[in-house]
Order: structure tokens, then C-alpha cells, then sequence
């Protein structure tokens, strides 16, 4: 593997190196801010790309090739012509309606960053087209480097999961760009998610003359909370959580319809498969009802062991940076992280900004701690590309 030293690194790639590219990057993130993206909103999301693009062609010196499915865009650049080799792992779609900006402005204030969308994860594109552009300033052949940036990820990946395995599945390596963890750790685990709605069929009728002429999809749905509810396993981690609940139409009228939305999350694929057949083993508790499962499985773990190889190897470039040691920590939250260790493919997450407030109002992001993030960012990179050590092949992958 590359000696990653300090004192025989080109400077332009040590932390201090990249500390004076803070007002750039800075610049460049304020340029994705101040678009707002609502996944929901294919339009706005199309518009953001363009500011993606634009950015991501100055850095990478290519222009990306834009991919819509189903109306959302993406964008991927692939580096050289040889095998790929890296995966860098971005989304720019946010969880934020329009007119949050209004409410959540842009500002950078005693070196606190703040906007709609700054953690998670726009800083993260940032700084991947920051670290990339330097190490091709300093002369790194990127040749199999790839850059996805998808346009949906906050909303489950439907239109993206099937590129983001194609571009991965060839790959020695995944970075996700998604934001750190506590206090920067990086991200060496994660549940999968799982998304059901279970649909209610009942018989209506009225509530005050005849409701034993009804079916109530309310009281059916209140059987089945409460055996869904008993499908969760704390000790291993497994949270099956029902949430947003509807049902009936009328106050005077026994419902006939409802709806039950369902979030899982488990730290291994067998637990995940355990939920999955309870769900679909669930039966009606009163007679004459119906039910009717939709959804199911949408991102596998992200199993630690996943994250092992490129986690020792981010311990080592840190070191050799003068970077702190960094942490790992596994959590609940899925990202498109999962779809690629779900392939087995080796993939280290949390890799973006270091801050806080993910899908909450104090959003934020640590500017200070930008330069330092690009730098471990680059030299992961330069390490994988050099091919070596710890686990990473020396050979080509296979499985184009």
C-alpha cells in the first residue's frame, strides 16, 4: 500500500493542504444548499443535478452521464477505462419540502453551517468532488473510480437500487459519503430496512342501527398492531414499528377500509427474513375481513463485517494523516450503503460531514472538520487504487 506519511505526501494532500480549500468547498456547498431537492419533487431534484453536474465536471474534468428512470435524475461519472475499482457513494436528494430554506436559511455562523440538506448529505458531494479533485491535481491516476450521485435515496432508492448494485458489484471498494455518525465515527454498520403497509377490507355499515352488520377495519388493525408489535426482538436488536395508522370515514360509520404502515429495522439478514415471514403469515382476527400485505424487504444490513477491511484500512490512513483514530459504530438508519455490502461487496459509510440533526431542524455541519474529512477521504481512495494490504486484492476484480 502507498506510504501515507505526512512528510511524504504532496501537500496539496495532507489535512493542512485541504484547509485551504475550506472557503471553496464552503462556496461549492452553499451552491447545493440554496437548491432545495425534496426527493417528491422530480423537478426540483433534475435542477440540483444540474448543479451537480457543473461542480462534479470542474473537479473530475469530465462531464457526468445523466441517468432518469422514472423521472429522477442521477448522475455517474466513470473515471478511465479500465476496471472499476472504487465506488464513491453519494445521494442529493433531502428529506426537506420546499420553503424549508426560507425557514432554515443558508448561513455560516462561528463555524457552524447550517441549511436544509448541509449533513445529509450534500456536504458529502462536496467532498468528494474536493478529494478527487486534488488527488488529480497531485497526479493520481483514477482510472476505475466511479461517482454516483443518486437523486432518491431518502425515499427508499426505487429507481436507483438496481444501478447502485451494477456500478458496486464489480468494485474492491465502497465509500458512502453519507454523514458521520456521533462526533464523526464513521458508520462500519447498519440496519436494513424493511417497509410494509398492511391494507384493511371490512363491511361498512351504520354505526348507530346496525353495527353488527359491519366489519370494523379498525378493530381488525387493533388485533394486528398488536400482534406485529410481538414480531420485534429487542435483545437482537430487531424493531418492528407501526406507524402511521388510518381507518374509517365517517364518525357514525363501522369502517370499512383501513391502512397500517409498518417500519422494521434488524442488524442481520436472518432476522430480517424472520420479520418478513411473520408479516406475511399475519391473518384476520375477525370474520368477514380481509387483508392485503404490501411492500417488504428494502435495504439489507449493512453487517459489520462488510466494513471491517475498510475500516482498519481508514485506521491506518488516519494514522499516517495525523488524523485522530476514528471510531466506528453500527446504527438504525439504512442507506444505499446497505445495497452494496448486501452484494458483498467491502463498504465503509459515514464517510461525510462531520455535525448533526439529520431530517431535523438543527441540521448542521462542523466546517472546521471538512478539511480533515476530504483528506481521509483521498487517501482511502489513493490506498485502494494502489491495491494491497489489508485485506483489499491486488488483482483485478471480476463480475463486470
Amino acid at each position: 500500500m502507498t506510504d501515507l506519511r505526512p512528510d511524504v505526501l504532496p501537500a496539496d494532500l495532507s489535512p493542512a493542504g485541504f484547509a485551504g480549500l475550506l472557503p471553496a468547498m464552503l462556496a461549492d456547498l452553499e451552491e447545493l444548499v440554496t437548491c432545495e431537492t425534496p426527493s417528491a419533487d422530480l423537478a426540483g431534484v433534475a435542477e440540483g443535478a444540474q448543479r451537480v453536474a457543473r461542480l462534479g465536471a470542474r473537479d473530475l474534468g469530465a462531464e457526468p452521464e445523466v441517468l432518469v428512470r422514472a423521472g429522477c435524475t442521477h448522475l455517474r461519472w466513470r473515471l478511465g477505462t479500465g476496471p472499476r475499482r472504487v465506488l464513491v457513494l453519494c445521494h442529493q436528494d433531502t428529506v426537506w419540502p420546499h420553503g424549508t430554506l426560507a425557514a432554515i436559511p443558508w448561513s455560516v455562523t462561528d463555524g457552524v453551517v447550517r441549511g436544509p440538506g448541509c449533513f445529509d448529505m450534500k456536504a458529502g458531494i462536496v467532498l468528494a468532488g474536493t478529494a478527487l479533485a486534488r488527488l488529480r491535481a497531485a497526479g493520481v491516476d483514477l482510472d476505475g473510480v466511479t461517482v454516483l450521485v443518486t437523486g432518491d435515496e431518502e425515499v427508499g432508492s426505487p429507481t436507483s437500487a438496481d444501478l447502485i448494485r451494477d456500478e458496486a458489484q464489480s468494485c474492491a471498494a465502497v465509500f458512502v459519503l453519507e454523514a458521520s455518525a456521533d462526533g464523526g465515527a464513521l458508520k462500519t454498520g447498519r440496519k436494513g430496512a424493511s417497509m410494509y403497509d398492511l391494507v384493511v377490507t371490512g363491511r361498512a355499515a351504520h354505526a348507530g342501527l346496525e353495527p353488527e352488520k359491519g366489519v370494523s377495519s379498525t378493530v381488525e388493525l387493533a388485533h394486528q398492531v398488536l400482534a406485529i408489535t410481538e414480531l420485534a426482538d429487542p435483545g437482537l436488536g430487531t424493531t418492528v414499528t407501526p406507524t402511521v395508522l388510518t381507518s374509517g370515514t365517517t364518525t357514525n360509520t363501522v369502517p370499512a377500509t383501513g391502512r397500517l404502515s409498518v417500519d422494521v429495522r434488524a442488524l442481520t439478514a436472518a432476522e430480517q427474513q424472520r420479520v418478513d415471514a411473520g408479516m406475511r403469515a399475519l391473518t384476520p382476527r375477525l370474520p368477514g375481513a380481509v387483508l392485503e400485505l404490501h411492500g417488504g424487504i428494502n435495504r439489507p444490513p449493512l453487517e459489520e463485517a462488510a466494513s471491517a477491511g475498510l475500516f482498519a484500512l481508514a485506521e491506518e490512513v488516519s494514522a499516517g494523516l495525523g488524523l485522530p483514530a476514528p471510531a466506528g459504530v453500527t446504527v438504525g438508519g439504512a442507506s444505499d450503503g446497505n445495497f452494496t455490502a448486501g452484494i458483498g461487496v467491502p463498504t465503509l459509510d459515514g464517510l461525510g460531514a462531520v455535525g448533526g440533526g439529520a431530517h431535523a431542524v438543527d441540521e448542521h455541519v462542523l466546517a472546521d472538520a471538512l478539511p480533515g474529512r476530504a483528506a481521509l477521504l483521498a487517501g482511502l481512495v489513493q490506498a485502494v487504487l494502489a491495491g494491497g494490504g489489508l485485506g483489499l486484492p491486488d488483482e483485478e476484480p471480476s463480475g463486470e
